[in-house]
């Protein structure tokens, strides 16, 4: 008992008759990572909040180093030593402030008194970042800051703490090879330190880089645990599906006519020029690592930015958006990267978060139809496999994955020319991932759609080509029929080396 830092005994919650947790027993041990995996509404989110205090246990018992704990706050939970570094990037900082307010601001929010002394506050910050490897201006405002710095400011915030237990959510979804590497160095001293890890994803390369156990949940219960050396990691994804994941395996179809055309595209001064063709029937990924300029290249396709040169043309004309309104108007649609930041309208329920952007279509004679947009959505609902009551429910009712879901249907629903996707697997399950890619692949026959993703395995899962982009421009293309994964790695991982080496 002595090692465990954490032990769940018949922990259960329940959210009306919705039975989340039906009696949670698990023991997570000091010094070492254990893995939560589980598919999106599986309970993981719920068992995380209990554990932070911002759910109280409907049954059952928490004890924290031998003794009970059942937080009534998150400050609370905090003050015992158990620190969260939640999914949603924004749950960790506060973007209206400034870094240095942010890395210190449990110790503000604990009472600095009426005066703050500005070169000394400032000062902390710096030791805080520096002890995390944090390069950065701790005077910038965190709204300023990429979602990668966001991430990483977050982390800062949650190891100034010295945590007797750190629950990580995701962390890695936004952040690049070399960031996440930084943050796995700083697990591994945390881990050797005796503090307890709970490492919540479903990402392959990170569960293999750091497990010492992976335990897995389904339908709001332990369905495995796995500690045995080497970890069984086909068990361990069996246990949280129910089945064996089955492998992706289709062949690429024969593409019809051009719908868009890049013709030397500058995206920022300074990058090389590139030219790239999407078809009908065709899905694109375009993979790199984070800040190699994937999203860029979405927001000009989408209005939202201009490039420095070049042309883009759609269906033999030129294509330069000034507003959003205009791509959509030209059947340009974009499913933004961060749901809960660019996507989820959270005080509207599942049905007009998917009707939103097309309202008109849905009105007669200024009058929004009811009728039509309940079509629209339980038909949407329908073909994506949306868990939820009704279309009615409040989209923040929904598990993450299945908002994931809502996110793409909203997109589906109306016909495209193109269809770009930033990062559409981001949080999501297994299982949901392949749903989504299941339904983008299947409804791709009349468009082009192309797909920003930084992982590899999920270009490969849904491509029919992939085409690499490092530094702002396409250095590699690659037909998804017997692939040489390597020579891909090979280029996300070298690219932005050898072109500063000037090779």
């Amino acid at each position: 008992m002595n090692d465990q830092a954490i032990r769940l005994s018949g922990v259960r919650k329940a959210f009306a008759r919705n039975q989340v947790l039906r009696g949670i027993d698990l023991e997570i041990p000091k010094g070492q990572v254990t893995v939560l995996m589980g598919a999106n509404g599986a309970g993981k989110s719920t068992l995380v909040k209990i554990l932070c205090g911002v759910h109280a246990a409907d049954d059952g018992e928490v004890t924290l180093a031998g003794a009970p704990f059942a937080p009534e706050t998150p400050s609370a939970a905090l003050g015992a030593g158990v620190v969260t570094v939640h999914q949603n990037i924004n749950d960790g900082v506060v973007p209206d402030l400034d870094v240095a307010s942010n890395l210190l601001l449990d110790t503000l929010a604990d009472g600095a008194g009426f005066f703050v002394n500005r070169r000394k506050m400032r000062q902390r910050a710096r030791e805080i970042a520096a002890a995390v490897g944090l390069d950065i201006d701790v005077g910038q405002q965190v709204a300023d800051l990429s979602l990668a710095d966001r991430q990483l400011v977050s982390i800062a915030r949650a190891m100034a703490h010295e945590p007797r237990l750190m629950i990580l959510d995701e962390p890695t979804s936004s952040l690049s090879a070399v960031e996440a590497e930084r943050l796995f160095d700083l697990i591994d001293t945390l881990r050797d330190r005796g503090v307890a890890i709970l490492y919540i994803s479903h990402r392959m390369s990170d569960i293999r880089r750091l497990a010492d156990r992976i335990v897995s949940m389904r339908d709001g219960m332990i369905s495995g645990v796995f500690e045995e050396q080497p970890l069984d990691y086909s068990g361990s994804v069996r246990a949280m599906l129910g089945h064996a994941i089955t492998e992706v395996d289709f062949t690429v179809p024969d593409t019809g006519r051009p719908v868009l055309e890049v013709r030397d595209l500058v995206l920022r001064d300074g990058a090389a020029p590139f030219s790239m063709t999407a078809h009908e029937n065709e899905v694109i990924a375009v993979t790199g690592l984070v800040g190699s300029g994937k999203s860029d290249f979405a927001s000009v396709l989408f209005g939202l930015d201009q490039p420095v040169s070049g042309e883009v043309v759609l269906d033999g004309k030129r294509h330069a958006p000034g507003t959003v309104k205009e791509a959509i108007a030209a059947g340009v649609f974009l499913c933004a990267k961060d749901r809960l930041f660019n996507g989820v309208v959270t005080d509207l329920d599942i049905t007009r978060n998917i009707t939103l952007p097309f309202l008109s279509r849905h009105s007669r004679m200024s009058f929004v139809s009811a009728g039509s947009e309940r079509a629209t959505a339980e038909r949407m609902v329908n073909e994506m496999g949306v868990v939820c009551q009704s279309p009615t429910d409040g989209i923040l009712t929904l598990s993450g994955g299945n908002q994931q879901k809502v996110m793409v249907a909203r997109w589906l629903a109306e016909a495209s020319r193109l269809l770009i996707l930033d990062e559409p697997f981001q949080g999501v399950d297994i299982r949901a991932r392949r749903d989504i890619g299941h339904k983008i692949r299947e409804t791709a026959g009349d468009r082009a759609t192309i797909v920003f993703v930084a992982e590899l395995d999920e270009a490969l899962e849904i491509a029919d080509r992939i085409l690499v982009m490092s530094e702002h421009s396409i250095v590699g293309e690659h037909r998804n029929e017997k692939v040489d994964v390597s020579a891909i790695m090979a280029q996300v991982v070298h690219a932005a080396t050898a072109r500063a080496a000037g090779k």
